[in-house]
């Protein structure tokens, strides 16, 4: 993924140019993490451009800013507004969407209250994250040695950049060992989810994901994967999965913001069912893009228009 290093990025209120969005050095954020963030995509549909979930995206970006005791400057409504504005003025038909909230420059002593908290919006035209033969037949994914994190350490539900550390060590580990991705175990051995993606498993027609209590990111796209399989007519659980059910599922696929829907064909060089995108991923991925390419009904109301007013176009 490459930035372009062209366009606006919006900071604290205002529009700035791509080269001035710049930061302290010493900016607590930088020396201990102490950043929020969030990933949103804006989909190219028949109507026009749309953000898809975007109140909710920013809602999570305010939980996660809360748990973490920071209070920014703008409410929920004013963020919803920039992001949009953010888009249009970058005229942008597709992109990803990055808001963040974290602590600026004032100390770097751990203690963080005395930091000023800043907000900017970041938005790039950005494609699949996987290619399309791994949209169609699926990734190679291992199981990672290092495990998600452990309740009462670093709070999975917050979209915390610290939390992202785990995360490279998951990704890269993986990369390093010719996988496509790794996927990680919770602290009891569990299955939890992706260095960045949920997690699903389908076994004789029911359809499985790891609780939030088993260390997952409370996602949006896996929100709306339950709800499209409902709405489809599969069965849901969420339960707390051992390890050995990535090797016996039929189907095995992640889910994200990034990833959209992609199906996984092997773990740990085991054969996921027969090797290949199975039936109900198909159908799941099938009906999610149509809703975010607006060629099926969005009956969820999951897509905010970028041309409209934002008070019009907001939920």
């Amino acid at each position: 993924m490459a930035f372009p290093g062209t366009g606006k990025i919006w900071m604290n209120g205002t529009f700035v140019d791509w080269k001035d969005a710049n930061i302290h050095i010493a900016s607590h954020v930088i020396h201990y993490g102490s950043g929020v963030f969030e990933g949103a995509r804006c989909y190219k549909t028949v109507n026009g451009p749309a953000v898809f979930r975007l109140d909710e995206h920013v809602r999570r970006l305010l939980e996660s800013a809360k748990v973490y005791r920071m209070d920014p400057a703008f409410t929920r409504q004013q963020l919803v507004d920039a992001v949009l504005e953010t888009v249009r003025i970058n005229k942008f038909e597709s992109c990803y969407i990055r808001p963040l909230i974290w602590r600026g420059y004032d100390s770097l002593g751990v203690y963080a209250m005395t930091c000023p908290i800043e907000t900017a919006i970041i938005a790039w035209e950005w494609g699949a994250y996987f290619s399309q033969d791994a949209l169609e037949n699926g990734l190679d994914v291992k199981v990672s040695t290092w495990n998600r994190l452990a309740p009462n350490t670093l709070p999975a539900m917050a979209k915390c950049v610290a939390n992202y550390a785990n995360s490279q060590l998951i990704a890269m580990e993986a990369r390093l060992e010719g996988y496509a991705e790794g996927l990680a175990l919770d602290v009891q051995g569990n299955i939890s989810e992706g260095s960045g993606q949920n997690l699903f498993l389908v076994r004789d027609g029911v359809i499985y994901t790891p609780p939030i209590g088993s260390s997952v990111l409370w996602g949006i796209t896996r929100d709306s994967a339950m709800t499209i399989a409902k709405d489809l007519g599969y069965e849901v659980r969420e339960q707390v999965l051992p390890r050995e059910m990535l090797y016996v599922a039929d189907e095995v696929f992640f889910v994200g913001t990034a990833v959209e829907v992609t199906p996984i064909r092997t773990v740990d060089r085991i054969t996921v069912g027969a090797g290949t995108r199975g039936p109900i991923t198909a159908a799941i991925q099938q009906r999610f893009m149509e809703i975010v390419a607006g060629t099926a009904p969005d009956t969820h109301h999951w897509l905010t228009p970028v041309t409209v007013p934002a008070a019009a176009g907001a939920r």
